[in-house]
């Protein structure tokens, strides 16, 4: 009894002092950005870390994107290494590991889903004087739903008391405004209007415009010259799961492929859908090539109506895990069988030659779903194509 009561104790004591020494961490780093939302968050926490190195602020930061990474003051990424199951308290650790840096400023994507551990990243874990959310739609209504509204204030959770704050969110800005009154937050709200298109045009990547104006409105608040944050965002490394376009070429016919895999909620794909057609009007043959995951299915099932409902498609290609419990919702969706193709588990050159044998001339490929079950070999397939070719005109 006297044991257990006295390793109770030492528990006890320990906890005291890890807290002490993080909250020791934390004052030492002037500048805490915490980045959340439905979608974009590991793009805008790239987009700001670049502008912040551009203005001279010696920055951290770490994504928790398709590949989670922490990003050194230099650019360079460091990956994350998790040999067990994900867990918030990972956010310590990097706070520690960047500390250990002498960094001025340090930004750090929400990793939480369930909206008590989002509160918890933020208000011990984080305590951030800036805080960054992107949009708010309705994704991971499981957790954080059943409405929009719910996911809204799950989201606010991570939104720091008595500072400053910045979200391109339009829909629900009321609602977080109410939240920030009542909080003394002082809300910036970020319209993708205030950003000139052509900007985009700089990007070696599809960039969105709401992303990179929510990025420059944070280093205009930290007193960085729009020009140089700007030129620091041209030169970011995008997350493995960005918006890319591979262009291909394979007897006599031409394919643009659009991995758009990580923008797998049907309000962000139909979002890049549209982006899509405003740069490419005559595409071609249009494929949507959709990627199935077993633990996903609600969402391909979205997915798939979204597509129905509003892209003029040729073909739809499906491969993953769950194409054949898909096939049972096609004609309730309304999409001819003779439009469909079930490819399934199947691999990444399958996909190829598949898409080159049933395009005419020319085709548009949206690759949308997931970037697991595969979906992340074939987009790296097509990378590969498209690299091969631009080494042999080069």
């Amino acid at each position: 009894m006297h044991v257990i009561l006295l390793l109770t104790i030492i528990i006890i004591l320990y906890g005291a002092w890890e807290y002490r020494n993080h909250q020791r961490n934390l004052r030492a780093i002037p500048i805490r950005i915490h980045v959340n939302g439905t979608r974009g968050k590991s793009s805008v926490t790239r987009l700001i870390a670049a502008a912040l190195r551009a203005g001279g602020i010696r920055t951290f930061a770490k994504t928790t994107g398709t590949i989670p990474r922490i990003i050194d003051d230099r650019g360079y990424e460091v990956p994350i290494l998790r040999p067990h199951l994900t867990n918030i308290i990972e956010q310590v650790k990097v706070i520690r590991y960047m500390r250990k840096r002498k960094p001025q400023a340090v930004i750090l994507e929400c990793m939480a889903v369930q909206p008590e551990y989002q509160w918890i990243c933020e208000h011990r874990m984080l305590k951030s004087t800036i805080g960054v959310l992107t949009n708010a739609r309705p994704d991971h209504l499981r957790e954080m739903g059943p409405t929009q509204r719910d996911v809204t204030c799950s989201l606010m959770n991570s939104l720091p008391k008595q500072g400053v704050a910045f979200t391109a969110e339009q829909q629900m800005f009321s609602l977080i405004e109410g939240f920030s009154r009542k909080h003394k937050l002082e809300i910036h709200q970020v319209h993708k209007e205030s950003l000139p298109r052509e900007i985009l045009n700089n990007f070696d990547h599809l960039e969105y415009r709401e992303n990179v104006a929510l990025a420059l409105a944070v280093a205009r608040h930290l007193d960085i010259p729009e020009e140089t944050a700007l030129d620091g965002m041209y030169k970011v490394h995008p997350d493995a799961g960005a918006l890319r376009l591979y262009r291909v070429q394979d007897d006599g016919k031409r394919v643009r492929f659009i991995n758009a895999l990580a923008a797998n909620d049907p309000e962000s794909t139909l979002s890049t859908w549209h982006k899509v057609r405003q740069i490419y009007p005559d595409p071609g043959t249009i494929i949507v090539l959709l990627n199935t995951r077993a633990d996903r299915f609600d969402r391909s099932l979205q997915l798939l109506e979204m597509t129905a409902d509003n892209i003029m498609y040729d073909y739809v290609i499906s491969i993953g895990e769950k194409t054949t419990l898909l096939a049972q919702h096609y004609r309730h969706c309304g999409i001819e069988r003779s439009k469909i193709i079930e490819l399934g588990l199947t691999s990444a050159e399958a996909v190829y030659k598949k898409v080159f044998e049933i395009t005419k001339e020319t085709a548009l490929v949206l690759a949308v779903g997931n970037m697991g079950a595969g979906g992340m070999a074939v987009a790296d397939y097509f990378r590969q194509k498209s690299a091969l070719k631009e080494k042999k005109s080069g």
